[in-house]
């Protein structure tokens, strides 16, 4: 996606790490406009009609699910806690993630009245790094015995393995902008 390229390489920052900080128009600022071509391409990516649930998890993936979710017939959008709160009661889909960002472990949790079998669910989120928060959602999924779609990603890290690990595994693994390296403050994407 060419218009979420040249604004990565316009406004994202590199940071030590391999850290790519889009903050100022993706995942703490939104930029609505290129957010809903976002949802556009997704829709386009992934045309299943039975779509009918957009997971995601909090929060950087949360604006960008919404801004999806109009372009799939207004599916509903779930998103995975991290935290513990007083208002997820009842029954839970629960699975440990460790965060590639925060080099944290936690646990995340969606509740069973929002996930079943009867579901048709696409998976959304901000970055794929080693994909263990993807791998996270699409346990959930396979919790719940809904049917997963495939995984939309705005922005993988293709020098790191997990955009390469699932698709050796056979998921729908659809990212937007693939970013083969960060050498020096310089970003290089995939073609």
């Amino acid at each position: 996606m060419e218009l979420l390229k040249e604004r990565i390489l316009r406004d994202g920052k590199v940071k030590e790490g391999g850290i790519l900080k889009v903050d100022s128009f993706l995942n703490h600022r939104m930029d609505i406009s290129l957010l809903q071509e976002i949802g556009k391409e997704f829709r386009r990516l992934f045309p299943q009609k039975e779509i009918n649930k957009i997971l995601t998890i909090e929060a950087s993936g949360i604006g960008i699910a919404a801004i999806t979710a109009q372009y799939f017939g207004n599916a509903d959008v779930v998103f995975a806690k991290k935290t513990k709160s007083k208002n997820l009661d009842g029954e839970l889909y629960s699975v440990p993630v460790e965060s590639y960002t925060r080099g944290t472990r936690f646990e995340v949790e969606v509740s069973k009245k929002f996930l079943d079998e009867k579901d048709c669910i696409l998976i959304i989120d901000d970055f794929l790094a080693h994909g263990q928060a993807l791998k996270g959602l699409m346990e959930i999924v396979r919790q719940s015995g809904a049917a997963l779609a495939g995984c939309g990603i705005v922005i993988e890290k293709g020098f790191q393995d997990g955009g390469r690990i699932l698709r050796e595994q056979g998921v729908n693994l659809q990212s937007l902008a693939i970013i083969d390296s960060i050498e020096g403050g310089k970003i290089t994407f995939r073609n």
